[in-house]
């Protein structure tokens, strides 16, 4: 089913979990912005957490379609109930952003609208395979992309900010 996608899962999966890597080690540097905080923690669960559950998500899409034995029926259902469950986190997300004073149209619309708009596609996905509609593939692999770019620009914002927080501009 899934064998003429068998390089590009293997591919995204590979960066997903290479990001996450990444991400961790990033984060461990700087460790001193990750205080007790309240306002540290709502920024970690608003800004940090979104990031790694994308990167999880396409790393779990990627190992879901690399399932030799998987059928069009298991794979739509799968990622079906995937795509709810991470729109409704991502509308979470959107909230908490939006709240926040200091975040922009940008982080608005990378953090919380157009991630929630990626997993929308995943019940569309499902209900095209569902139908044996292979274009639903085609969804499928156009909103793992934009999920990708659009957390490697999350993920940037992310380690800029905490680089910010680390070593603040000098005085004048």
């Amino acid at each position: 089913m899934l064998a003429p996608w068998h390089e590009f899962y293997s591919l995204l999966g590979t960066a997903a979990a290479t990001l996450i890597a990444l991400l961790f080690v990033a984060v461990s540097i700087a460790t001193s912005v990750l205080t007790p905080e309240p306002e540290s923690r709502t920024n970690t669960s608003t800004y940090m957490s979104p990031v790694v559950f994308h990167y999880a998500n396409l790393l779990f899409l990627s190992l879901i379609a690399l399932i030799p034995t998987e059928t069009w029926q298991s794979f739509a259902l799968v990622i079906g109930a995937a795509g709810a469950g991470s729109v409704i986190y991502s509308i979470v997300i959107a909230l908490r952003v939006h709240r926040n004073s200091m975040s922009d149209l940008a982080d608005r619309l990378c953090y919380g609208a157009i991630p929630a708009l990626c997993y929308a596609s995943g019940p569309v996905v499902a209900l095209l395979l569902l139908e044996d509609k292979p274009a639903g593939l085609d969804l499928l692999a156009a909103a793992a992309l934009l999920l990708l770019v659009i957390n490697i620009r999350n993920a940037w914002d992310l380690m800029i900010s905490i680089a910010r927080r680390v070593n603040p501009p000098p005085s004048p």
